[in-house]
């Protein structure tokens, strides 16, 4: 259940992206680029990592990591150029069930926000193939502001131009330690692990 002292509360639903609305893989570029398994696992470890694609999450220039990390590895150059210039392949789609959770939310006036740890620019080329995104009043976009979560600022920043208030905002993400820093600045959290639970949680809260 939602972790709030004031469920009733509730009339906004804020949303997570990457593994809450759509799945994201960086496997799913490279198997496509290196054949070789084992090849395949040291390259995902130590050349194209999450940590080091969290630094554009954060608003570093494609740009700027690419020549950086292609002097590091010169070896894999067309590798890491493939990562800043193919980004949505490592999006395989959507996660099961959440799209129309989103859509049957909307479709009973609640209204819809994100925050979301994506680049400026990563997201630029993945969103016109998301038109879901059209049903949202605002998203803010961590590449974009410069913050990232699980810093408050960007909660704090997100409420100021959703003009909401931070308990009637149920925020829906992944990641534990995100989740714990919207509850820090008043946001009813809800850990995703999946579509069937998340509805639940809106049913409870009679937001479905």
């Amino acid at each position: 259940m939602a972790e709030t002292s004031a469920i009733s509360k509730i009339d906004t639903v804020i949303f997570d992206i990457g593994n809450v609305l759509y799945r994201w893989d960086l496997r799913r570029l490279f198997a496509k680029l290196i054949d070789d398994p084992e090849e395949l696992d040291w390259f995902l470890a130590h050349v194209v990592t999450p940590e080091w694609h969290f630094q554009h999450d954060a608003g570093r220039a494609f740009a700027d990591m690419v020549a950086e990390r292609s002097r590091e590895f010169p070896e894999y150059r067309d590798h890491i150029t493939a990562y800043s210039e193919r980004f949505p392949e490592t999006i395989p789609g959507p996660v099961e069930g959440m799209l129309d959770l989103v859509r049957a939310l909307a479709s009973r006036g609640v209204p819809l926000f994100a925050i979301s740890n994506f680049g400026a620019e990563s997201w630029a080329q993945f969103r016109p193939s998301a038109p879901i995104f059209g049903i949202f009043s605002d998203i803010v976009i961590s590449g974009e502001e410069k913050l990232i979560k699980p810093d408050a600022a960007i909660f704090e920043l997100a409420l100021k131009r959703f003009d909401r208030r931070a308990d009637q905002c149920l925020f829906i993400d992944d990641r534990r330690e995100n989740i714990e820093a919207g509850q820090a600045v008043g946001l009813a959290g809800h850990h995703f692990k999946d579509s069937r639970q998340l509805e639940r949680e809106l049913k409870a809260l009679g937001l479905l």
